[in-house]
């Protein structure tokens, strides 16, 4: 464990360009320890994936070896329990989502937390232990890449529509229907897959499946307006058998699995959102400065600083009651609320600042727009979390 979840440090890697020393000031529940890990990740961002951004852009992925280095440098494992390779401090991984934007590709930040911070944290959670020996190891290792595989053509964020069905046959089920918008889905070597197991259908009649590579599963790469990086996948499962023994949790239990995961990965998002937007921010104020920003600039920096620190406030505000293990739904709700559309908007105005400049970099803020597009639909449009909020509240 890196240090004591709550401790507080003083730490100025969040400071404003240019402000100082005196901007330092204690953000529990980052340690002393976390901050050294945090400048340890942003070197390797910088100077391992950010230099490839555009290539694997270009190509619409990036080489399977990059989870093999991450898992070399134990980023991958950093929330899971040390006795599966892991480094046992959630607080660390949500340290390595937010220095993970700064790599200048959010398909290629995307890509990897599919696997780390969606896909493999089910398996931890609910899994059997030989479902953990089998998958989340060498899950962890970067051996074994996974996705997952819940949004359907027909079911996006209202998972009780979904429609691909799990019929029980001797020994397991025989998996039908289809999957989109599924982020890693073309390589990925097993899905963790939401399935219908009950003619009923609805919240109570949802299983969660793992799903091995095999015949009848077939997947096609999508194009979209950002996260070029990604291997974002429609995929087709036509009589695919899968062993009962990889059913995950138990049967018709798996609507309250999703919602249990929906809790990491939304507030991965926004933290990925306010790294994001940290990182678009120092571009833009260094561009700026020296310049004789006129007072509209200034003003519009001003505002942006604003939110910026409105976002991380409320996201932190969230970490920190989720490693406290206390009901942070309300909390997280906002931070994915709040983050996601802000960030679309603080790229939209760094790039109005830079003006054509920006708006021609196609290797800079003008990615950073098209892959801030995606937040407010991800993980549940911003329709859902305000209904989440508004029930929260008891509305």
């Amino acid at each position: 464990m890196l240090g004591s979840a709550h401790a507080r440090t003083r730490r100025a890697v969040h400071a404003p360009p240019g402000a100082g020393p005196h901007a330092a000031r204690p953000i529990p529940p980052f340690t002393a320890e976390h901050e050294r890990l945090r400048a340890e990740i942003r070197r390797f961002v910088e100077d391992e994936l950010a230099p490839h951004s555009s290539e694997w852009e270009e190509a619409g992925s990036f080489p399977r070896e990059v989870f093999l280095r991450l898992a070399e440098l134990g980023y991958i494992g950093l929330k899971f329990p040390r006795e599966y390779g892991g480094g046992g401090d959630p607080v660390a991984d949500a340290v390595f989502v937010e220095e993970l934007s700064r790599c200048g590709s959010g398909g290629l930040a995307a890509g990897i937390g599919a696997h780390s911070g969606i896909a493999l944290p089910p398996i931890w959670r609910f899994g059997s232990e030989q479902q953990k020996q089998r998958y989340l190891v060498p899950g962890i290792r970067g051996e074994l890449l996974a996705a997952l595989a819940i949004t359907e053509p027909d079911a996006g964020s209202d998972v009780a529509s979904i429609r691909t069905t799990a019929t029980s046959v001797e020994g397991g089920y025989l998996v039908n229907g289809s999957k989109t918008f599924i982020t890693g889905g073309v390589r990925a070597d097993i899905l963790v897959t939401a399935v219908k197991t009950t003619a009923e259908g609805g919240h109570h009649g949802l299983s969660f499946l793992i799903v091995e590579r095999a015949p009848g599963i077939e997947s096609r790469a999508l194009e979209k307006l950002g996260w070029h990086a990604s291997d974002t996948a429609l995929i087709s499962l036509d009589d695919v058998f899968v062993p009962r023994e990889n059913l995950l949790g138990g049967e018709n239990e798996g609507f309250y699995l999703i919602m249990a995961n929906f809790q990491w990965e939304r507030l991965l998002m926004a933290l990925g959102a306010v790294g994001a937007m940290d990182a678009a921010f120092e571009r833009t104020v260094a561009g700026v400065r020296g310049a004789e920003p006129t007072q509209a600039v200034r003003h519009e920096l001003a505002r942006i600083a604003t939110t910026l620190e409105a976002t991380r406030d409320v996201t932190y505000c969230a970490l920190r009651r989720y490693v406290a293990g206390e009901d942070a739904v309300r909390e997280v709700t906002i931070a994915k609320l709040a983050t996601q559309r802000a960030a679309f908007d603080v790229m939209d105005r760094c790039l109005q600042i830079q003006g054509l400049d920006g708006y021609c970099d196609r290797h800079g803020i003008e990615r950073a727009v098209r892959d801030a597009r995606l937040g407010p639909i991800g993980g549940g449009t911003d329709e859902i979390m305000k209904e989440v909020l508004g029930r929260s509240l008891g509305l």
